[in-house]
């Protein structure tokens, strides 16, 4: 058995090996102290490895929420809630979210693989209650969160905000880069390198994706090249001419007085995104760095672009993921949603095939 406090640091690196995001690296290691901490208070020791599956069907009954004669409740004892929220383990007392519930078992069943451990999350009574809380959380109407997509109407009005000036012009090209290459995460956008970028001719561009999180192993396959094109070839053209930024990060901060340097890191992604939808008036539709990728998805079944085409540019390694913003875009549009209108050329063309028509 492995002490939890001894081996935590350890578990950590093998866990977030090189190359993970900052994103990840962040939340696996809060998800990990999480875990060290409810169970501290909870049982009054240390976890160790490998953890029961009783301890896992503990951690779920605690902040998973289930109906009762009284309503909706959780199983996490009040002291132990407050005692996180005081050390700072949670933002807030009350149940986690499902998601949340569900990314901490995640990264709990990755450690026992990297240890080679018996996996908890294996076990037969802990899958089947996952499976089952997912269900009851599903009846319910809860829906897993999701940014708002960027669509091109209103990705135009935050356009529309930036102005002449070099952070205005930088705005625009990572925007436009952002959602035209395919709708790329902000830690992609962040790591953009002039290295990578070839340019064509005037205004058009093909960026090579290094490193992503579907390519770890950064394979430049046919896959690998991104178009940067059209508005989006314009923008980057003249934030590079203005910036005179020939190597390196592409998209850097500006500091007073037009000074250019850093490169941005993801969070400046999101802040981007954030400000503009401030300056354009959408600052309560929710938007954030997600929902970049998240546009490029869904407009293009807006579009009725096929989807093996979306997802050679998004480079979606889950077909679900993808079918999931994909389906948001064309259900409206879609042909089959209009196959009993009365106008429909396929009905009437049926009818007229009919024996005795």
């Amino acid at each position: 058995m492995a002490n939890w406090d001894d081996g935590l640091a350890e578990a950590v690196g093998q866990l977030l090996a090189e190359g993970e995001s900052a994103n990840t690296t962040r939340s696996y290691r809060t998800a990990l102290r999480y875990w060290g901490a409810w169970f501290a208070l909870r049982f009054n020791s240390a976890l160790e490895l490998p953890v029961r599956p009783a301890t896992v069907i503990q951690f779920i009954v605690d902040h998973a929420q289930r109906r009762t004669e009284d309503g909706l409740a959780h199983g996490l004892p009040d002291a132990v809630d407050e005692e996180l929220v005081r050390m700072r383990y949670k933002a807030k007392a009350g149940p986690l979210s499902l998601s949340s519930i569900q990314h901490r078992i995640a990264v709990l069943s990755q450690l026992h693989r990297l240890h080679g451990l018996a996996n908890p999350m294996d076990d037969v009574a802990v899958r089947q209650l996952l499976a089952k809380t997912r269900r009851a959380y599903a009846n319910r109407g809860v829906r897993k969160d999701k940014k708002p997509a960027l669509t091109h109407l209103p990705l135009q009005k935050l356009l529309a905000t930036c102005d002449s000036s070099l952070k205005g012009k930088r705005d625009r090209a990572l925007l436009l880069f952002a959602v035209s290459s395919g709708g790329r995460r902000r830690s992609e956008v962040t790591q953009a390198t002039m290295e990578r970028l070839e340019r064509l001719s005037a205004g058009t561009y093909v960026y090579v994706m290094g490193q992503s999180k579907t390519d770890q192993a950064a394979q430049e396959d046919a896959g690998a090249f991104k178009p940067v094109v059209g508005d989006a070839g314009a923008a980057l053209e003249a934030w590079l001419a203005a910036s005179g930024v020939t190597e390196g990060a592409i998209f850097r901060r500006v500091r007073r007085g037009d000074v250019v340097a850093e490169a941005l890191n993801p969070a400046a992604v999101r802040r981007i995104v954030i400000e503009r939808a401030k300056l354009a008036g959408l600052h309560d539709e929710g938007y954030s760095a997600h929902s970049l990728r998240a546009g490029f998805m869904t407009e293009a079944g807006l579009r009725n672009i096929p989807l093996p085409e979306a997802m050679a540019l998004s480079g979606h390694a889950s077909l679900d993921v993808a079918m999931g913003y994909f389906r948001a875009g064309n259900v409206v549009t879609s042909g089959a949603a209009r196959l009993f209108d009365q106008t429909s050329e396929h009905s009437q063309t049926a009818d007229e095939a009919k024996p005795g028509s």
